[in-house]
């Protein structure tokens, strides 16, 4: 499962490397160090006191942005989509009887196909629905696009 900060942290991950790099750059020519037989590293002298008392102001601030937009964008776009999508499922089982595992394939392709069922999966995966329900389903998800 990926947490939300980290999705952001990992969707600016130029920014992460540069504020990590903004200190280890500075600091690689001062520690001595050997590869290993198993591929890792060996650190040679003590190394302690570069991290103790670091600077950690770009590191702080940026972990507070992603923290920001997580809570400010990404939390609420995805509550609106789960109620969009909540919303969504409701009325089309009060429309036809259809089981979750295909309305989620309902709802995936119309998500893909700019809310249009294609000729392909009106004629086999949904070839129950009539033209008038196909329809009735793909008005539904119009009304929930902004969200989804």
């Amino acid at each position: 499962m990926v947490f939300p900060v980290s999705a952001v942290i990992l969707d600016q991950v130029d920014d992460y490397r540069k504020v990590l790099e903004s200190y280890s750059r500075r600091l690689l020519p001062q520690i001595q160090w050997s590869s290993t037989d198993r591929g890792n590293v060996e650190v040679l002298n003590e190394t302690a006191d570069f991290y103790r008392f670091f600077d950690a102001t770009p590191h702080a601030e940026f972990l507070y942005a992603c923290v920001a937009r997580t809570v400010d964008i990404d939390l609420p776009a995805e509550t609106a989509f789960l109620g969009a999508y909540d919303a969504f499922k409701g009325r089309v089982q009060g429309l036809v009887d259809m089981p979750d595992r295909l309305l989620d394939l309902l709802f995936r392709f119309l998500r893909q196909n700019g809310g249009r069922l294609s000729k392909r999966a009106r004629e086999r995966e949904f070839a129950g629905l009539t033209d008038k329900e196909a329809a009735q389903i793909e008005a539904m998800f119009a009304e929930d696009r902004p969200h989804i």
